[in-house]
């Protein structure tokens, strides 16, 4: 299992959640080769503008591990994570994050003067399959503009 792999698992949820009419973001959290939980967007599901992919990844792997700090695991993300996201994956110290499409309007790079606004013992990698992860959220706002 590689970081493709992980990255199809997150594009899963994020399928589930364009099938909900959420904008498709997807992650998953994996610790020794194992995912322990997992999110997409729920915004308009439950009226929160914080029930992002990686907010309720975070939370459940929280919950099921019994504590707040995720130094030996990794967060797959669809799309580059917002600053808020960003804020989140610092406090619980997560050992790696990886990406798959950038956000220009709405990513941690454009409102960060950083380039790792992340625990400084954080990894990050971006650009995994980075092409499906772009279309997804393409294609979810141009059936939004009534066009394919």
């Amino acid at each position: 299992m590689n970081d493709e792999f992980f990255m199809q698992r997150a594009l899963q949820e994020a399928g589930r959640a364009f099938s909900e009419d959420e904008v498709p973001v997807g992650s998953v959290i994996v610790m020794d080769n194992k995912i322990v939980s997992r999110g997409y967007n729920q915004v308009e599901k439950l009226n929160d503008p914080t029930a992002h992919a990686e907010m309720i990844a975070l939370t459940s792997a929280f919950n099921l591990l019994g504590g707040k700090y995720l130094p030996d695991a990794t967060i797959y993300i669809t799309l580059e994570p917002c600053i808020m996201c960003a804020g989140a994956l610092y406090w619980s110290k997560i050992g790696r994050v990886v990406y798959g499409a950038k956000d220009e309007k709405n990513g941690f790079r454009k409102t960060v003067a950083i380039n790792n606004p992340f625990h400084p013992k954080t990894v990050v990698t971006s650009g995994i399959l980075e092409e499906p992860c772009a279309a997804l959220i393409k294609d979810f706002f141009a059936s939004k503009r009534g066009r394919k």
